[in-house]
């Protein structure tokens, strides 16, 4: 089984390239930057997130172009896809990249709008700049019945 599920922040604007075919289709690569768990072994300096590439293709990838930008947090999944290739000085090259299959939007519009400027801070016990709401942008009804709900 080859599954990858992420949830972080875009490290970076998201790149949407087309191909060169008859029907061009649309190509977006973007990194995700995953918090790592805390450690009390972790060394002062050492990375506190994982930057990882991602690609998506069509009309997913043109969602995640118009509507992310750096700073903005996603929920991925997709699969692990290591692939190969020459350089022009004629050296191997390998690529490991999460293919999406999916994503979701993690925050609210608003929230969006605000983080849009800011940037990913990898700082050691680095507060966000805005404080999240602890409901994501939800609110729970304490009073509904479990026969109100649809499943």
């Amino acid at each position: 089984m080859n599954k990858v599920i992420l949830l972080g922040r875009m490290a970076r604007d998201p790149e949407v390239r087309y191909t060169q075919s008859a029907e061009p289709l649309a190509v977006c690569r973007f990194a995700v930057a995953v918090d790592r768990p805390f450690s009390r072994n972790r060394q002062e300096g050492e990375p506190t997130a994982d930057f990882i590439n991602c690609v998506c293709f069509g009309k997913r990838g043109e969602n995640i172009g118009q509507y992310f930008r750096k700073g903005n947090r996603i929920a991925v999944t997709g699969r692990l896809q290591v692939s190969n290739y020459t350089d022009q000085q004629g050296n191997k090259r390998y690529s490991t990249d999460v293919v999406v299959e999916d994503f979701e939007f993690v925050e609210s519009k608003a929230e969006r709008e605000n983080s849009a400027g800011g940037g990913f801070n990898t700082a050691p016990n680095a507060q966000p700049s805005s404080p999240m709401p602890s409901s994501a942008g939800f609110s729970i009804d304490s009073d509904a019945e479990d026969e109100d709900l649809p499943f």
